[in-house]
């Protein structure tokens, strides 16, 4: 008999200290997000936001019933001067607020448009963005600083104050991860805070591919064979969920807008980590540059129909590799700007010294505007100040999505 109890410990012992196998991912990617389009009638309109959410968890349902990981769903409104009304922005905040309760409640984020998308300065903007911020957790917005007529210097004025009071609105500066000032920024793009909606209700995709860039990049036999290679598994991964994509499109009578196929990182899914791969140097070195503008011409080529940026994303503190190379002072922000220019997105969570000012910020706001401008580009500029950091401060954030770094100099 003790022998027997013996053996059940020891079986017991065995089973506790060995981990069961857990199955692999069936794909080398996510999406990243499932973004409905939808026109709201006013700033109260919670049925449609109901109604979107329903249409997302159907579509999430049939992505997930394939095998694929759906990190977010998402609901991005037109201009929020066209569903305003009469309605003041401050009296519109208890219903903007009644919106974020109702997407909360569903794990979804909401975009509700550029806040101001013409050429003028607005003095009152700033106070109310903060207020805004402080007492929501799921709304994401924008200011239109450039469009096909040029760079818009007075929105960008009120665009660098609006950045100054968000950094001041949250702990650390966190505030302005929902806010951008955008250049030339199309409808229909899934990724915030830059996308908002225009036309007949529709869904967008956007994926985090940097995982597969690594894979085509690794072991190429330099840039012409990596873009072979990437192209070819790109292709090959999109166009099952491009597949899906139009099915629920003529289930639901919902447009599809395409896939946003900028190639979204995260902690787990590095693009620095895959240009590395390409160049064999840490990314900043000489060769960056030929490496983004080549992976920018396989995401303009794809045969998938694309949406929003589809272009190079590097956001310095969503990317750990990128963090980390900006730690060690392998590249600032007018490397950033250089690199803009074959890429797809500006200049995104760039960390920045707290004490810097409106002008300065707009400055800086204006430079993505002019390269949008010159180069008919869609192009951000998402920027974190940081209070009490100075330039070369190192910057700590307690943020699943923010990787720590240092805090960048302007010049």
């Amino acid at each position: 008999m003790k022998r027997i109890m013996n053996v059940a410990a020891l079986a017991v012992l065995l089973v506790g200290s060995w981990s069961v196998p857990t199955a692999a991912p069936r794909f080398r990617f996510k999406i990243r997000t499932i973004t409905a389009g939808v026109n709201l009638k006013s700033t109260g309109d919670t049925a449609t936001i109901k109604s979107a959410i329903e249409f997302l968890d159907r579509a999430k349902k049939k992505f997930e019933d394939a095998g694929y990981e759906i990190e977010t769903t998402r609901i991005a409104a037109q201009p929020l001067p066209q569903y305003l009304g009469s309605t003041s922005r401050t009296a519109a905040l208890e219903d903007l607020k009644s919106l974020d309760r109702e997407v909360g409640a569903k794990n979804v984020i909401l975009n509700i448009g550029p806040v101001l998308t013409e050429n003028r300065y607005d003095p009152d903007l700033a106070a109310w963005a903060a207020r805004l911020v402080q007492e929501t957790k799921n709304i994401n917005f924008s200011v239109t600083v450039a469009s096909a007529e040029g760079i818009y210097r007075e929105a960008a004025k009120t665009a660098s104050e609006v950045i100054v009071a968000l950094s001041r609105a949250k702990e650390g500066g966190v505030g302005n991860f929902r806010f951008t000032a955008s250049a030339n920024i199309p409808p229909g793009s899934p990724f915030f805070p830059a996308g908002y909606h225009q036309g007949q209700p529709d869904f967008a995709i956007g994926c985090e591919t940097p995982n597969l860039l690594k894979d085509a990049f690794t072991g190429s036999a330099g840039i012409d064979d990596a873009k072979i290679r990437l192209k070819a598994l790109l292709e090959k991964e999109l166009t099952p969920v491009e597949k899906i994509a139009v099915a629920i499109s003529k289930d639901e009578k919902r447009v599809y807008s395409g896939i946003d196929v900028s190639p979204a990182p995260l902690k787990g899914a590095s693009i620095g980590e895959a240009i590395e791969a390409l160049t064999h140097k840490p990314f900043g070195s000489a060769g960056t540059l030929e490496a983004c503008a080549a992976i920018t011409d396989v995401l303009h080529n794809l045969n998938v129909k694309r949406c929003g940026y589809s272009g190079l994303m590097l956001p310095v503190l969503e990317d750990p590799i990128l963090a980390q190379r900006a730690s060690e002072g392998r590249y600032g922000i007018r490397e950033l700007l250089l690199y803009s220019s074959v890429c797809g997105t500006g200049l995104d969570v760039v960390p920045l010294p707290g004490a810097i000012s409106a002008d300065e910020m707009a400055r800086l706001i204006r430079d993505v505007a002019a390269l949008s401008v010159k180069l008919h580009k869609p192009l951000s500029a998402r920027l974190f100040p940081i209070p009490g950091k100075r330039a070369g401060d190192r910057a700590e954030f307690n943020d699943p999505f923010l990787n720590n770094s240092v805090v960048m100099k302007l010049d």
